[in-house]
């Protein structure tokens, strides 16, 4: 079984990630995740129209026939990581950021935190 996760921004740019777990997923028994994980300090969903953002990623989660989770934690990736645990995901798929790489970025520190558990897979920035 092959459960998928995307990680997911309040970017509408993020229909691309989604789509390509979508796909990823294909016919394949398992499900689709789409995970949002804000930090308590920010904003829920980023800009002033929270609102549409939900909606949007509501409506997203319908599209593609995926499960939709929208947190807010003082420990995103504590909060992740335990997300692959439960959810019981075989697959996390993020979008490459536009931030210069540091030596213990995020990413690299949650890859390394699900290792054995999933495949963390990061799709180009267009």
């Amino acid at each position: 079984m092959k459960n998928v996760m995307v990680c997911v921004t309040q970017q509408k740019t993020c229909e691309r990630l989604i789509k390509y777990g979508h796909e990823f997923l294909g016919n394949d028994e398992g499900e689709l995740f789409i995970i949002h994980v804000a930090h308590d300090q920010l904003k829920f969903l980023g800009k002033n129209k929270e609102g549409e953002a939900l909606e949007y990623l509501y409506e997203k989660a319908l599209e593609y026939g995926a499960n939709l989770t929208v947190v807010r934690s003082n420990h995103v990736l504590d909060t992740l990581v335990d997300l692959v645990k439960k959810n019981k995901i075989s697959h996390v798929i993020l979008g490459e950021s536009g931030e210069v790489k540091t030596q213990n970025s995020l990413l690299e520190m949650f890859g390394n935190r699900i290792q054995n558990v999933a495949e963390l897979m990061v799709v180009p920035a267009r």
